[in-house]
């Protein structure tokens, strides 16, 4: 089978490193998977591309997305992240950075890790929809669907089903890489990924 990279990639050179060295490799740190949520909340509304490009001021200015501190900012701090140059000035997106720390370390003290319970969804498989067409991936699925609506019971937010596949891809619980594609990876859920 001739190898050809997923067409997405090809757009610029931000969505080719993106799709070359991080999307759809399993992340098993959960501040880094706290991070990439909160990206992928930020990018309701925009493009993941404009999400990149920001990504290390976002980074920077939510003290690496640490979900401790995020979970104690107060009104002063939002005030300040949103007067901040080349912030996306969304108050409720902000905002929802506080309140999504907030839920994500209660989910980590009910289940241990948060990558616990993400696998609890995926039922400890890692998916692969073994597509050939980029035309056949799809933006949802009933475990984007499902987590979802566990996640808006525990009062997360800017985290719908599509927003959640997305995250889903990010972090490597899915991998929707073509069949062809060079990134395409083969391997279980347990025991690969990087730290």
């Amino acid at each position: 089978m001739e190898e050809k990279i997923c067409p997405w990639a090809l757009k610029d050179p931000d969505s080719r490193k993106y799709h070359d060295e991080r999307w759809c490799r399993l992340v098993l740190e959960d501040r880094e998977l706290f991070a990439l949520l909160e990206l992928e909340s930020f990018s309701v509304g925009l493009s993941w591309r404009l999400i990149l490009k920001k990504e290390a001021l976002l980074r920077a200015a939510f003290d690496s997305f640490d979900p401790v501190l995020c979970a104690q900012y107060g009104p002063e701090k939002v005030e300040k992240l949103l007067a901040l140059p080349g912030m996306i000035h969304s108050r409720g997106k902000v905002e929802s950075v506080i309140k999504n720390a907030k839920a994500f370390l209660a989910v980590q003290e009910e289940c241990g890790t948060f990558l616990s319970y993400l696998r609890s969804f995926a039922k400890g498989d890692r998916i692969d929809h073994r597509l050939s067409r980029e035309e056949d991936r799809p933006t949802v699925d009933s475990l984007s669907r499902a987590l979802a609506k566990d996640m808006k019971k525990r009062h997360f937010s800017y985290l719908g089903p599509v927003i959640l596949y997305s995250y889903l891809q990010a972090v490597g619980i899915v991998d929707d890489h073509l069949v062809t594609c060079p990134f395409h990876d083969k391997s279980e859920f347990e025991g690969s990924g990087r730290d």
